[in-house]
This record gives structure tokens, sequence and C-alpha cells, in this order.
């Protein structure tokens, strides 16, 4: 498996990082794509090289860029074919907050625009410059060959409103779509497209929420009755990543403690 290489936008930290961790423990090499935490980036390499099953620099790398902006994403996937020649799982998990929540009717086309050329655009064109690597390369490395994979991490937010962060619930609802069309558009090349959807997860992120969801959960709000964690993310790529689900592709996998379950 070490010679599978996964590209992982948004890994130095959070999620992404537990999605490259739990990858580097299944044997995977990993490109560490990094906004602007380079630090941060290269301690996800230190991390994935400690629990891999071979130990070595040239497993992991990392590479800067922003994937909101177009000349990026370009060099993002120049660099890493460069670097490592293919691309077997592409996790589009790179995704922002709004700096400040405010109110539905108050939110800012600033802050709107900010998080759907992140959180969403980004991840388009990017999964759509890598669909195109991939269906030319399928041709030359023959029907035999192992099928690539793309898993996009979205949110509860696709489906559960909070009109404090209406701009980032729009965001992870278009990403979910972006899921159904590329499964669609890339199955007769053999290239399945998940999502997974993870809940309340203890990240940077939900920190300046974290007691009022410490509190929700303690109430209730889900059936396991904890916080998640990216390593629970994580697993949950490497199974897809580890062909445990090949005849699915659209699929939406929750990773949520059982919050989408509707209770009376």
């Amino acid at each position: 498996m070490a010679s599978q290489l996964a590209l992982i936008t948004g890994a130095s930290r959070g999620i992404g990082r537990g999605i490259a961790i739990e990858l580097a423990r299944a044997g995977f090499s990993v490109a560490i794509n990094y906004a602007r935490r380079r630090a941060a980036a290269l301690e996800c390499k230190q991390l994935c090289r400690a629990v891999a099953p071979r130990e070595a620099d040239s497993f992991f790398e990392i590479f800067q860029a922003d994937i909101s902006k177009r000349s990026e994403r370009a060099r993002l996937l120049e660099s890493v074919r460069g670097r490592f020649g293919w691309i077997d799982l592409l996790v589009n998990n790179a995704g922002v907050a709004p700096e400040v929540r405010k109110d539905l009717l108050e939110a800012s086309e600033e802050s709107f625009d900010r998080l759907m050329s992140i959180n969403a655009r980004g991840p388009f064109f990017l999964t759509q410059a890598v669909a195109n690597f991939w269906i030319a390369g399928l041709k030359q490395r023959g029907a035999t060959s192992q099928k690539p994979k793309i898993v996009n991490i979205s949110s509860v937010s696709a489906y559960a409103p909070g009109v404090t962060r209406g701009e980032y619930c729009m965001s992870k609802a278009a990403l979910s779509m972006m899921t159904q069309l590329f499964a669609v558009r890339l199955a007769e090349h053999g290239i399945n497209v998940y999502e997974i959807r993870p809940g309340v997860v203890q990240t940077d992120m939900t920190g300046p929420v974290k007691d009022k969801y410490g509190r929700m959960i303690a109430e209730g709000l889900t059936p396991i009755a904890r916080w998640g964690t990216p390593e629970d993310v994580g697993r949950a790529v490497a199974a897809i990543a580890m062909e445990r689900l090949p005849f699915s592709t659209g699929e939406i996998i929750n990773v949520d403690g059982g919050f989408h379950i509707r209770r009376l």
C-alpha cells in the first residue's frame, strides 16, 4: 500500500491531520497540503512518519497552496505529480468557518464569497483538474490498474441549518451536491466518489463553541455521548482508501455520533 498516494487538502491541522495520520498508519504515502501554517504541516509530516509501517521521509511531503486560487491549485497538482507521479486518493478537506458568526440577516457578502470560494469552488475545480488527469492516465495504465477515489469532507451543516453561520451551511450543502455530480460523471471511468459528514468534532474550528456543544452533547444531542475526533474521520477515510466500499459511490457516510438519526 506504500506505493499509493493520498492528496489531502487542508491537512496541517484538525480533521485533515487526523486523516493524514490514519492513512499513513494504513501504509499510504501522503501529500499534505496547507495554506499558511507551514510549521503545523511539518508537524503533521512527522506524526505521519511516526505511525507509518515503514518510516521514511520519501512517503510524506508538504505542499503549500491556497485551493481557492486557480494558479495555486494548478501549482499544487503539478508539484504533487512531479514528486509522486500519480494520485490514488483525493481528499477534499480544506475548509473554513466564518471569521465572525453573524445572524443570517446580517451576514456579509465578503464572508459569503470567502467561504464559498474555499469550501466549494476550490474543491470543485481541484476535483475537475485531478479527474481529467486521472482519465488521461488511466488510458495509459490499462483497465487492470487500481482505480483512484475521491472523498469530500462535508459536515452535518450540509442539512442542519445554523442561522449564525448560514454561509458555512450553504458551502457544505454545495460540497454535498458536488459529490453526487462527480459520482455520476466519473462512474464510467471506475472512479468512486464519497462524502463523509462529520458531526461535532473537537478541532480549532469548534474551539469558540466548545462549552456550548459540550453542554449539548451532555444533554443528549447525539446517541453516542462524546465529542468526535479527527481520528474518527480519518478511520472512515482509510476504510474507503483500502477498498472497503467498492460497490458504493455518491455515498454519504455519517461520522457524527448518530446526530443524523431522527428521534421522538
